[in-house]
C-alpha cells in the first residue's frame, strides 16, 4: 500500500518557524517519522512539499495514476483558501487525512473553516507532530477495512 504525505506553504521551516506553536521538529524529521512508522504498518510513503498551491493539485493528480492509496495532507494555509486542491481530491477520489499541527479551532476565526475537511477521511488537530502519526495510522486502518469490505 502506498501513502503520499503532503506538506503546503511554510511547512518546510517546521522546527524554526514559530516554535512556541510548532515545535522545534524539522520537516525532514517528521518525514522520516512518518516512513519508519509506515514501514512498522506495511505501507510505503513518499514525501512532497510545496509551498504553490499548483504544485500540490499536480502532485495529487500524479497519485492518481501512480497507485497511491491514501493521502496525509497537512494543507497549511491552503486549508482556509484553496478550492483548487479541495477539487483536485474529489476529482482524483484518493482518500485523504487532513492534519494540523497546532488546533486552528483555537487559534484566530479565518483558520476555523477548512475547505478539505467535508470530503477528508478523517482530520488530526493540535496534537504536534504525533498529529502525523496519527492521521497515518488511522487512514492505513480505514484504508485497510474498506479493502477487506470491497
Amino acid at each position: 500500500m502506498k501513502i503520499l504525505l503532503i506538506n503546503g506553504p511554510n511547512l518546510n521551516l517546521l522546527g524554526t518557524r514559530e516554535p512556541a506553536k510548532y515545535g522545534h521538529t524539522t520537516l525532514p524529521e517528521v518525514e522520516a517519522m512518518v516512513r519508519e512508522a509506515g514501514t512498522a504498518l506495511g505501507v510505503e510513503v513518499a514525501c512532497f512539499q510545496s509551498n504553490h498551491e499548483g504544485g500540490i493539485v499536480d502532485r495529487l493528480h500524479a497519485a492518481r495514476t501512480e497507485g497511491v492509496a491514501g493521502v496525509i495532507i497537512n494543507p497549511g494555509a491552503y486549508t482556509h483558501t484553496s478550492v483548487a486542491i479541495r477539487d483536485a481530491f474529489a476529482g482524483t477520489a484518493i482518500p485523504f487525512a487532513e492534519i494540523h499541527v497546532s488546533n486552528v479551532h483555537a487559534r484566530e476565526p479565518f483558520r476555523h473553516h477548512s475547505y478539505l475537511s467535508e470530503i477528508a477521511a478523517g482530520i488530526v488537530v493540535g496534537f504536534g507532530v504525533e498529529g502525523y502519526l496519527l492521521a497515518l495510522r488511522g487512514l492505513v486502518k480505514k484504508l485497510q477495512a474498506a479493502s477487506k469490505a470491497a
